[in-house]
């Protein structure tokens, strides 16, 4: 058993979050291109640092594995949640524990936020799924609603309210060899 944890970002940092954003496969669905090597310093540094709710995906005895994010809006009631892990640990359980995480700690850490909502290309069947076994509700398949390198895409919306009911905490994975 391996358990997932939550803990800030710091420049060490970069050379793990190289591992997933600069595959091509796990950035697919987001709306850059992979990043070259010097980019994870200077995004670690002048995004992540300085956000109020960012953090890094890790597995007891290993650093980073993914990002998760909750961005306030203009709204403070509401936050956006966005997450990406290294394509080593898809399948495995791993994105839905750290969502189980972010919702058992984000109300308290972010003053005023009620509200975590989450857009999913309609096609990202994985994440999809990772969200509602956490406990997200989808609301809404939302039509031509943005585009994402160069193609009009259809997006699922989520939310988690403050108020739902945290979905049984289990925190650890099993990782097979």
């Amino acid at each position: 058993m391996n358990t997932v944890t939550l803990r800030r970002f710091d420049l060490a940092d970069a050379d793990a979050m190289m591992s997933w954003a600069s595959d091509p496969v796990v950035t697919a669905f987001l709306n850059r291109e992979p990043y070259e090597p010097v980019e994870p310093i200077a995004f670690i540094r002048d995004t992540v640092l300085p956000h109020p709710w960012f953090r890094a995906i890790c597995l007891a005895g290993d650093g980073p594995v993914g990002e998760v994010s909750v961005t306030p809006t203009e709204d403070r009631c509401r936050a956006e949640l966005g997450i990406t892990l290294a394509r080593a640990h898809w399948g495995m359980g791993v994105a839905t524990a750290a969502l189980k995480r972010v919702l058992a700690t984000v109300y308290a850490d972010l003053d005023g936020v009620e509200r975590v909502e989450a857009l999913v290309d309609v096609d990202n069947a994985a994440a999809r799924r990772a969200l509602e076994k956490a406990g997200f509700q989808q609301e809404a398949v939302m039509r031509s609603y943005c585009v994402v390198k160069g193609l009009l895409r259809d997006m699922v919306i989520y939310s988690f309210i403050s108020t739902d009911p945290l979905v049984e905490r289990t925190m650890h994975v099993s990782l097979s060899s």
